[in-house]
């Protein structure tokens, strides 16, 4: 069976990680996404690939179940190619600086005059005004701007930390899945296409806002009473390292039994969540206490017989061998043909009637330049004079 979006088509002009990634989770449900990349170099993330690889890892990853075309923008001929693209197409996605696209003859309105009910999409750094609108961005400038950075300050020193996985690009990148989704849908209602407008630092300051900015919510005082903590939920045992914590009263009861350490329980700092919130940094310092006296195994199980959220802190190794993910047939394995054996994680989602999958490989720049064009028409003999000419690779 296909997958939900089968039929749709999406061209993609994203480069690097937030649209990308948006449009892979597209792909594997299903959708049509041809990539539209530069002749010569193409996505940014191919390169450096290894000696031994034909592709970089993030690239095989996140530009899996598209094809891909190459085509020079910078010649008017390629333009009228893309537009050739769009004519045929649901969605329509970059992610250049504001203003860029305009410059190069491929703004929404130019688009929307080729396809009325095309849904546009535009992803940038800061938006599409204000100061900061035509600043280069990259993941550590929005952790940076958007509060993400000193969140994750060190806890002694004060000196704020960059999250070691590019976040905002992909918070970005399931926004914008999620937004385009919706835009299709609402043209299914309506008849009418959207220019949807997605800054990365909107969307990451939305998703760290419920606890991130828990004290600033209510305005005029009312915020948050407890300040957030200085430490995390990372507990060393006599062999290692787990996680363990309790949000309800019949968790945190559970969690002082197996501890064992039920005077907790009566403690009137910790007898209500208000409390346990108020003083989150004595409670955790005192169950670090008591974690350090048995195995990370023996606590879990402990913990487990209460029915207390917990977890081994897993190595990124330690993944492959894990039951859990093992029974969830997350990993697959599967053999590229340019790049040789790799394992990925499958679609996230599973759907029962139109189920999701990996549809192809990530692809070689310029691979179905041939075939897309093809398809809207364009004769063999003309594609190898824009061949010859420079205007596709």
């Amino acid at each position: 069976m296909p997958g939900p979006l089968h039929g749709y088509r999406i061209i993609d002009l994203t480069q690097m990680v937030s649209g990308p990634m948006a449009t892979m989770i597209l792909g594997d449900q299903g959708a049509d996404v041809v990539k539209v990349e530069p002749t010569v170099s193409g996505d940014a993330t191919r390169a450096p690939a290894s000696t031994k690889r034909a592709m970089t890892p993030i690239f095989a990853v996140i530009n899996r179940s598209k094809r891909s075309v190459a085509i020079n923008l910078k010649d008017p001929r390629g333009v009228e190619l893309l537009k050739g693209l769009v004519s045929g197409a649901d969605v329509f996605i970059q992610n250049f600086r504001p203003g860029a696209a305009e410059r190069m003859g491929i703004g929404e309105a130019v688009m929307r005059r080729v396809k009325p009910d095309l849904i546009y999409v535009s992803i940038s750094g800061f938006g599409e005004r204000g100061p900061y609108a035509h600043k280069r961005v990259y993941d550590p400038v929005v952790q940076a701007l958007s509060g993400l950075a000193a969140i994750q300050a060190d806890v002694a020193t004060g000196r704020p930390r960059m999250m070691r996985l590019i976040v905002p690009d992909k918070v970005t990148a399931l926004t914008a899945a999620q937004a385009i989704t919706a835009a299709l849908l609402a043209r299914e209602r309506t008849g009418k296409g959207n220019h949807v407008e997605l800054a990365m630092l909107d969307a990451v300051i939305a998703f760290i806002w419920p606890e991130g900015m828990a004290r600033y919510t209510f305005a005029g005082g009312g915020g948050h009473a407890a300040g957030n903590s200085v430490r995390d939920l990372v507990f060393q045992t006599a062999d290692g390292y787990i996680t363990v914590g309790a949000v309800s009263d019949a968790e945190w009861t559970g969690l002082a039994r197996a501890a064992g350490h039920p005077e907790w329980i009566d403690d009137p700092r910790f007898k209500t969540p208000r409390g346990r919130a108020k003083y989150v940094d004595q409670r955790l310092e005192l169950t670090q206490e008591a974690l350090r006296s048995k195995s990370s195994a023996q606590w879990l199980a402990r913990f487990d017989a209460e029915d207390v959220p917990c977890a081994p802190i897993l190595s990124r190794e330690d993944l492959f061998r894990d039951q859990q993910i093992a029974a969830n047939e997350l990993i697959v394995e599967s053999v590229h043909p340019h790049a040789g054996a790799m394992r990925q994680p499958r679609p996230a989602v599973r759907y029962d009637a139109t189920p999701t999958k990996i549809e192809r490989p990530a692809p070689m720049l310029g691979e179905h330049t041939d075939e897309v064009l093809g398809e809207i028409g364009i004769s063999g003999e003309k594609i190898a004079q824009l061949r010859q000419a420079g205007v596709i690779g």
